[in-house]
């Protein structure tokens, strides 16, 4: 069977949609080649080839996808050309030009297992593939994602640095909202550290399903509850946590619905924020009544805790 390698060349910031409008079309995988990620990869030497060279230009990510060359692709193509124009609007900036390729059947289920396993991304939690053993070492917490089946698999700086937050703000008992879950990798963090009730929730049905199976795998199913829902409209009651690891713009419109969904002296964890939007989130932050009471800043992205202000004095 043959197949189109389709390519985008877009910007950090967008890389997340560019990614969610490839699954959208049905592409069982995608390939994000960050090179800020390899850089900082080939510093802490957690890949097992050492000899690749450092990236020069880190500015430009690669979003990769593979689709079946039959009659249904010229539509897709279509509307990936449409999805892109959108985001280019949304973004007020060229979010990428499309090329693509047409290659032979490989073996597309095994072939980009090469490039993932088992890395510690916080102080405790160790995510790791389902290929792939590991034994804990002291304290620390294995969570089994399966990259390429939705985005947030630990290894992207945005959910890395939430992780590291989740380590710090959730304890045992808590109430936690995971806004755009994806693979449900936050989620699942938040139960192995403690939250007895989550509520986590995508707008995307196939990003639902995806991480119910993360959670079954993962033995959470009784703390976590998974569900569709347009930002926090489908949330019930409140939470201690609120966990936003979505993009700037769509988390400048959750900040209208925060207040009467957090609990008194919760925390509003927010990442998915390119640097040069922080000061757009922190604005609309203030207008609803929050301040910034921790922000860590990786690879180009920023992750934000906010308090109500009546709680900082």
């Amino acid at each position: 069977m043959k197949w189109a390698e389709i390519s985008i060349q877009t910007s950090h910031e967008a890389t997340e949609a560019v990614a969610e409008i490839f699954h959208e079309l049905g592409a069982s995988g995608v390939l994000i080649e960050d090179p800020e990620l390899v850089n900082d990869y080939i510093h802490s030497g957690a890949w097992d080839y050492t000899d690749i060279p450092l990236a020069e230009e880190t500015d430009i990510v690669t979003v990769k996808a593979w689709l079946p060359t039959d009659e249904t692709l010229p539509n897709k193509m279509e509307q990936l050309r449409l999805h892109i124009d959108e985001l280019s609007q949304i973004f007020e900036k060229d979010c990428g030009t499309i090329n693509c390729c047409e290659i032979q059947d490989e073996d597309w289920a095994n072939n980009w297992k090469q490039y993932f396993h088992p890395e510690k991304i916080g102080e405790k939690i160790v995510v790791k593939p389902s290929w792939e053993e590991y034994t804990p070492v002291n304290d620390e917490i294995v969570i089994e994602i399966d990259p390429g089946m939705a985005f947030g698999t630990g290894t992207h700086a945005t959910t890395s640095m939430c992780v590291q937050f989740l380590e710090e703000y959730v304890k045992p008992g808590m109430d936690v909202f995971d806004v755009g879950t994806g693979s449900g990798i936050l989620a699942i963090t938040a139960a192995k550290l403690g939250a007895k009730n989550i509520q986590a929730a995508d707008y995307d049905p196939v990003a639902v399903d995806v991480a119910k199976e993360n959670i079954a795998v993962n033995h959470e199913d009784d703390h976590i509850a998974i569900f569709q829902s347009d930002l926090l409209k489908n949330m019930t009651g409140k939470a201690d946590v609120i966990i936003a690891n979505i993009i700037a713009d769509i988390i400048i419109r959750m900040f209208d619905d925060v207040d009467t969904k957090l609990n008194p002296h919760g925390v509003i964890l927010t990442s998915g924020i390119i640097a040069d939007r922080i000061p757009e989130v922190i604005e609309k932050a203030e207008q609803k009544g929050f301040v910034v009471d921790k922000m860590n800043e990786k690879a180009g992205w920023a992750a934000i805790i906010f308090r109500r202000k009546e709680d900082m004095q």
